[in-house]
């Protein structure tokens, strides 16, 4: 119960911090021309939030200043789920979140977080810029939460304190902390380990208490978060390749008028193309900081991992909508 009488109070105070960047924020409106409010968790270092400069710069440059962005990294207004809410009742415009935070409101960004069923990043993005990657985009508008454009988040995969994970019966007896989606707790407790649902920002504690084994993430994040200090164990299993969304609150989006919402489509569509590059530069610089911090690398059979994390497809293979979807996926 306390719990959540704090997560009220927390959400209330955050609600009244972006109440007033707007006002004030308002106020510079009629000289400046519109400004969007983008929130996200991530460190400034991080090359999603250099993803999202350049989609800042790109939309100052197209609207003449007309549109702009004020961007709040680090998880200054809250977590991806809190800043999801805020968008839905129109306090802020826009945010980045992974596509597990957006199945939490929007079901079919479920198919994302799919153990293994993307071939490679390449496949990844094939499904993303076509057909399906639309159709996930406009699915959220449903809750107030429209995707502009997918970013590239890397591939998942575990990383662990005392000893390697070389096989799924590695797994057997660790609790490892999982995004709050269902999928993640279903994938993770199917090969063998406890999921283990928690903040992103209360990990490093975690870890350092023994409350968890580990974790599982990608590279940049493993590195910006600092979670190779205590975890010296990784292991390229890449479970799932799951995206991050470039979202606007329907409210915010409503406002735009056409050549508005045109200035801000392109500016994604333009920030994705060097976020991917972005990601390759970083992945490079980050393994020469994992390897001078001694952190140990292993490359398994994936075959092991995939085969024990079919349980998972099979149950979603049950709903005839998301069937549609993987199957088109997979011929992609």
């Amino acid at each position: 119960m306390k719990k959540t009488v704090d997560q009220l109070i927390k959400f209330v105070f955050l609600g009244s911090i972006v109440a007033v960047c707007f006002i004030l924020g308002s106020c510079g409106e009629i000289k400046r021309g519109k400004v969007l409010y983008f929130a996200h968790s991530l460190p400034t270092s991080h090359p999603v939030h250099k993803g999202i400069l350049a989609m800042q710069d790109a939309l100052k440059e197209k609207s003449g200043g007309q549109l702009q962005m004020k961007i709040f990294p680090d998880g200054q207004l809250g977590s991806e789920r809190e800043v999801l809410e805020l968008l839905q009742i129109g306090s802020i415009a826009m945010t980045k979140v992974s596509a597990a935070s957006m199945s939490n409101f929007a079901p079919e960004y479920q198919i994302m977080g799919i153990p293994y069923l993307f071939r490679d990043s390449e496949h990844l993005f094939r499904v993303l810029e076509g057909e399906v990657g639309k159709r996930l985009l406009a699915s959220g508008s449903d809750y107030l939460l429209r995707g502009l454009c997918f970013y590239d988040a890397g591939s998942r995969s575990f990383y662990v304190k005392e000893r390697p994970v070389k096989t799924p019966e590695d797994l057997e007896g660790m609790k490892i902390r999982v995004m709050n989606d269902q999928m993640s707790v279903d994938m993770v407790n199917t090969l063998g380990a406890s999921a283990t649902p928690m903040s992103y920002g209360e990990l490093y504690t975690a870890l350092q208490q023994n409350v968890v084994d580990g974790a599982e993430n990608n590279i940049p994040s493993f590195v910006t978060s600092n979670h190779y200090e205590v975890c010296k164990f990784y292991t390229f299993d890449e479970h799932s390749m799951v995206p991050d969304v470039v979202v606007i609150g329907t409210k915010f989006w409503n406002l735009l008028n056409e050549t508005e919402k045109k200035w801000l489509q392109e500016a994604a569509d333009e920030s994705v193309v060097k976020q991917k590059r972005y990601w390759q530069e970083t992945i490079k610089e980050n393994m020469e900081v994992l390897n001078k911090a001694k952190v140990e690398f292993f490359y398994p059979d994936k075959n092991l991992f995939s085969q024990k994390a079919l349980p998972v497809l099979d149950r979603m293979m049950q709903d005839p909508e998301m069937r549609i979807l993987i199957e088109k996926i997979k011929s992609e």
